[in-house]
Parts: structure tokens; sequence; C-alpha cells
């Protein structure tokens, strides 16, 4: 009583039902079950912490960074600080092959909009490329990314005032997949096969910043 077996794994009450998740998800059940194994290797006392995270994201839980940062905090769905197993599998759902192209927009805002303020304004959005820049190892020259922010804006902020709503965001999304290319992870689809390290290598050129 109390618990869910995972392919011989006992998983201790507080775990989600894996027939739950996979209804609620992209995943299978058998991804479910293997995704937890990935989720035990990541967590401690069935929690993953923000150092930890980090260092599965960049191989260094010290390394402070703003994308990663973020994408913990839109993991963290309960904002208690840690990531739990219901809630990996579910946002780790945005990146399959198989999610939504709306769930991925939705995400993709969220990710951007850093005071959850309901729209993505300039300084945001180049918080957001400097520390994407960073986490590549690039430093680009402040005109260009000045030059970055200024085409993002010219082409999504279509009432020109300064800020990028939910629907421009949409509009801006769908007119430019390349800004969807790193949210969807291939591997995903075949996890029951072999999961690879949890390394969210972001692989972007200039034009790939916004």
């Amino acid at each position: 009583m109390g618990c869910v077996c995972f392919k011989g794994a006992s998983v201790k009450h507080g775990f989600e039902d894996p027939f739950i998740l996979a209804s609620e998800t992209a995943f299978s059940v058998n991804e479910v079950e293997a995704l937890y194994q990935l989720f035990v290797k990541l967590s401690i006392h069935a929690k993953i912490y923000k150092e930890d995270f980090r260092l599965a994201l960049f191989g260094n839980r010290n390394k402070q960074n703003l994308f990663a940062d973020r994408v913990f905090d839109l993991f963290d769905v309960k904002r208690n600080g840690v990531i739990e197993f219901g809630e990996f599998v579910r946002s780790l759902s945005i990146f399959h092959p198989r999610a939504s192209e709306e769930d991925k927009i939705t995400f993709a805002f969220k990710l951007y909009d850093l005071r959850q303020s309901g729209f993505i304004k300039r300084d945001e959005l180049k918080e957001m490329v400097l520390a994407l820049l960073d986490e590549l190892g690039l430093h680009l020259p402040e005109d260009a990314v000045e030059s970055i922010i200024n085409e993002t804006f010219k082409l999504a902020d279509l009432k020109g005032d300064g800020k990028i709503d939910k629907e421009e965001w949409i509009v801006f999304a769908k007119r430019s997949p390349y800004l969807l290319r790193n949210m969807t992870l291939p591997y995903l689809k075949d996890v029951t096969m072999a999961f690879p390290s949890f390394v969210m290598v972001t692989k972007l050129n200039e034009a790939d910043m916004i």
C-alpha cells in the first residue's frame, strides 16, 4: 500500500501514478517509467533542487544562469523550491516531439516573461538573450545584441506599445519556426531505449537568439 512499482523499483508514497501521468502528458506509461529512473539519478530525497538542476544542464551546480533558473522556476509548478516527479514529467512533456505547438509557444512565452506581468518587455528579452549567449560561451558586441532586440520587437510588437503580449507572441512564433526549435528534444521520443544524460544543450546561432 502507498507505493507504485516502476520496473522493479518501489516508489514511496507521494509519487504520482505512471498511468495518470501518461494520460496527462505526451509520454507513454513505459516512457514515464524510464523518466523515473532518470529522476532518481537527479533527485535527492525524491526532489530535484536548483543546484542539481544546474548540474544537469551545465555540468556545474554552482553556475548561476538566468536561462537555467527560469526553466527550473517553470518546472517548479508548486513554487516550493524543488521539482517533484509529477512536475518533472509534466514539464518535460512540453519538450516532447508529440507535444502541441500551442503548449510550446506558451512555455516559451513564460520563459521570456521574467516579471510574470503577462508581457515581454525589451529589458526582459535582453536579459534572456544575454543569458543564452552566456550559456553558449559567446560574447556579442552591445550593438549586435541591440540589433537582435530591435529586430524582434519590429516583428513581434504589432501594437507598437513597447511590449509583446501573449497574442502577439503567438503570431510571432507561428511566423518564426526557429523560435521553437529548442522547445523540442527529439530523444524524448526514445526514452525507453537509452536516455542520454539530461543536458539541455542549446544549439543556437545569432539568428536563433530570439
